[in-house]
């Protein structure tokens, strides 16, 4: 499956965006979608997950509350609402898909860089 993300930007501190990741080549349905985060200097992290029926979703403690994860299997897209953004939150962030019932996150898409100012 390739994976592109977009929607990243600069926002200043309590601001919102919305990422998007599209996702073509396979079938979407089929696997479970990602989005993680890299900043400057520190090693890549988890922020959120979801199944491929949206019932199953999980988040990082540090965006909880925070940022909601949605996907439209119709649409072979899954989204990252970010609410609150803080400067603690900026960095690349990355969509990932693996295949359901694997633990191996295969395919990534290209970052999209997020910048929050204070």
């Amino acid at each position: 499956v390739q994976l592109q993300a977009f929607g990243g930007g600069l926002v200043q501190a309590g601001g919102s965006l919305r990422l998007s990741c599209a996702a073509s080549g396979r079938t979407f349905r089929n696997y479970v979608m990602g989005w993680f985060r890299q900043a400057t200097g520190k090693e890549r992290e988890f922020v959120a997950s979801i199944w491929r029926d949206t019932r199953s979703l999980h988040y990082a403690d540090s965006v909880k509350g925070r940022f909601t994860i949605l996907r439209d299997n119709a649409r072979s897209t899954v989204w990252l609402q970010m609410n609150s953004l803080q400067p603690e939150d900026a960095a690349v962030y990355y969509c990932a898909a693996k295949f359901f019932g694997t633990s191996d996150w295969n395919y990534w898409g290209h970052g999209t860089q997020v910048t929050v100012s204070s």
